[in-house]
């Protein structure tokens, strides 16, 4: 007679799952709004669409993962942070249109659940919803044995904000003059990394060593690699709800300055941007010079230090910068749009 068989022995474990969402359930509540009506444990989450707000609500939306960010936290059991990554690239994309986050739902995978595992994971991603104002309202985790390696997980999110139609920030008034504001980045952030991986694999510094950066002394090699990226939309709100003048906004993710401020302007402007206004991350140059990285490479692959872009009007620049300071952003004027010549790029650098 066959063994008698149980869910158990094909490599899933019901009870694991079910303690994960006891677990998930008071950072949920951390992170709720007041329209949420029904959230983690059910079979769907219910949202209020806060109507009395809005004359003309647009619904906007955005997914994302982490990338092979996620192998590198992984190979060295830091997963703390990666929570942070995936509620970032999902709420910054939206924040691009000036939409406000509503709610933030994620997907875990891995063939075998480990609590220990899996517990900073969606512990970071609360935090991740509370430092963008999204309430957690549910996900999904999901134990597949024999599609995932033993000890590997995958992660997605998806978002959902709300803009008044007729504040959306779409890129209509851009005009030549136009001042470009970059917001720093807190290092690579989530894009990149399987050009960082193959630069790992060329040398010997080990990952635990400390790593020179004047903002972070004490920091090694690997914290460096692995900081959270930065979630833009307290800053972002902060100016919209001024009704400061925002006729473009890019969220720098993977493709760099180079691809992602075209994707915003019209095909007549070009951006100016002057490499001397910011400063970037010691991170970057060593990539640079570790991985014999060409300067337009670096350009293309990683942020190189400014995670958002807005372009706003020129006698607007200098109020926006203060206020972005004052709700603890750290930005800075690094160029200006022009008309395009014919045949030139949508990002010069000087």
């Amino acid at each position: 007679m066959a063994k008698q068989l149980s869910y158990k022995d094909s490599g899933v474990d019901i009870d694991q799952g079910n303690a994960l969402v006891e677990h998930i359930k008071p950072l949920a509540a951390r992170t709720r709004r007041p329209e949420v009506r029904s959230g983690v444990g059910g079979f769907g989450a219910m949202f209020a669409v806060p109507l009395d707000r809005y004359k003309e609500p647009l619904l906007v939306s955005g997914t994302d993962g982490v990338g092979t960010k996620l192998r590198v936290a992984l190979d060295h059991n830091r997963l703390t942070g990666v929570g942070i990554d995936l509620v970032a690239m999902c709420v910054n994309d939206i924040l691009t249109l000036g939409a406000e986050p509503l709610f933030f739902l994620d997907y875990y995978a891995t063939a075998k659940l480990d609590p220990n595992q899996a517990k900073p994971v969606l512990t970071s991603i609360a935090r991740g919803c509370e430092l963008s104002g999204a309430s957690l309202i549910g996900g999904e985790t999901a134990e597949m044995p024999g599609m995932y390696a033993d000890g590997d997980i995958d992660l997605a999110g998806f978002c959902v904000g709300i803009v008044e139609a007729s504040k959306v920030v779409d890129g209509a008034k851009l005009s030549a003059g136009d001042a470009v504001i970059g917001l720093a980045s807190s290092g690579l952030h989530s894009n990149g990394f399987s050009l960082v991986r193959k630069v790992l694999e060329q040398v010997t510094t080990p990952l635990e060593s400390t790593f020179i950066d004047p903002r972070a002394p004490d920091a090694s090699l690997l914290d460096m690699l692995l900081e959270p990226t930065t979630i833009y939309v307290a800053g972002v709100q902060a100016l919209l709800s001024a009704g400061q003048p925002l006729h473009a906004m890019a969220h720098i993710t993977g493709g760099g300055l180079t691809e992602n401020i075209p994707r915003v302007l019209p095909e007549h402007l070009s951006a100016y941007l002057d490499r001397a206004s910011w400063s970037e991350s010691p991170i970057f140059r060593w990539l640079a010079e570790h991985g014999n990285i060409a300067r337009a490479e670096m350009d293309r692959t990683f942020n190189c230090g400014i995670g958002f872009v807005i372009c706003v009007p020129a006698s607007a620049a200098t109020s926006i910068v203060t206020l972005l300071g004052t709700a603890g952003v750290q930005a800075s004027q690094i160029g200006e749009l022009r008309q395009r010549p014919a045949h030139a790029e949508g990002v010069v650098f000087g």
